[in-house]
């Protein structure tokens, strides 16, 4: 009888994993999807250089229409070059600044229906809130949120009535720090985990439509932003991101292209991103069920290596504040 209990009870554990991915095979939302970029429009903010730039390369080597968009013309017309240089493709260019909705407007009325629309553009200004400026907090704000409301508000009308009626997509990039607070980014976070709020809404209202939206977490990239930001760092910030590595534009631009054609909502790029995507799954969109069965499985588990992550980020500005008042 032992035995028979033994047998039946390592059976029930051998079924449940299968049982529970069956499950999530049902009713994972929205539904996978392939989105093809060949021979389809896809317009880029942000895309006179670095992660904007290597999405532009790698799009229209992939054989899209691509359209880029940033402020300086002068910029823009050196990215073109670099792109017809390696590609021998022309891509389409557009100076005007996301924070205003007229011109963002006239650029995408010239441009055309977009099919694949990837919202890029990003400025940050590492710093403790109580010292900066709030300024600087606005204009953060601004070009990373507002200017992100600009864009696809600028661009959706048209993508809902596209002739081509193959899935869309709209990609807004975050940031990990989208995902988790740091100390000195209160204002970029701010501005990146409500891109988190707008895809999640946005999804909702669009997925009628076979748009879908995808939301990129990429780390600390090598561009030429990111040397301006390492000199404004606060002290404290660069101890706690010690540990952290970062990416190329290229790869970081190959993973949220891979994400955008699978249709995913959330897009890591690197195995670090994976755990955050994980353990700030919340109440997201899934469209696969692998992902989600991983999301069920392991959300506990991460929370506590997550916790751990806490306790020595809180233990070093416990560390610095103690080592400040001595000073």
């Amino acid at each position: 009888m032992a035995e028979f209990n033994y047998a039946f009870i390592s059976l029930v554990l051998l079924l449940l994993p299968f049982a529970l991915l069956v499950f999530l095979y049902f009713i994972v939302r929205p539904r996978p999807v392939k989105i093809p970029l060949k021979n389809r429009h896809v317009f880029i903010t942000g895309g006179s250089s670095g992660i904007g730039l290597a999405l532009a390369h790698q799009a229209a080597s992939e054989g899209a229409r691509v359209s880029i968009l940033a402020r300086s013309l002068n910029k823009l017309e050196d990215a073109k070059d670099a792109i017809r240089l390696s590609t021998g493709i022309d891509v389409a260019v557009y100076a005007a600044d996301v924070r205003d909705y007229d011109a963002i407007s006239r650029a995408a009325d010239e441009a055309g229906p977009i099919d694949v629309l990837i919202v890029n553009q990003g400025v940050f200004v590492p710093q403790e809130l109580a010292e900066q400026g709030m300024d600087e907090v606005k204009f953060m704000l601004d070009v990373n949120l507002v200017g992100t409301f600009n864009m696809i508000k600028a661009a959706l009308p048209a993508m809902k009535n596209r002739v081509d009626r193959r899935p869309a997509s709209i990609a807004l990039m975050s940031s990990q720090a989208g995902q988790v607070g740091i100390y000195g980014y209160t204002a970029y976070s701010a501005s990146k985990f409500g891109l988190r709020g707008l895809a999640e809404a946005l999804q909702q209202e669009v997925i009628g439509d076979d748009i879908h939206i995808s939301v990129i977490f990429p780390p600390d990239t090598d561009t030429p932003g990111l040397a301006e930001e390492h000199k404004r760092r606060p002290e404290l910030t660069s101890i706690i991101a010690a540990g952290g590595g970062s990416m190329k534009a290229e790869a970081v631009a190959k993973k949220t292209l891979n994400g955008i054609k699978s249709g995913s909502f959330i897009v890591p790029c690197n195995f670090e991103g994976a755990l955050l995507s994980i353990s700030t799954a919340g109440l997201s969109p899934q469209n696969s069920f692998w992902m989600a069965f991983l999301e069920v499985v392991f959300a506990g588990i991460i929370r506590i290596v997550a916790l751990c992550f806490q306790w020595v980020w809180y233990g070093s500005i416990e560390k610095w504040n103690a080592q400040k008042k001595r000073t």
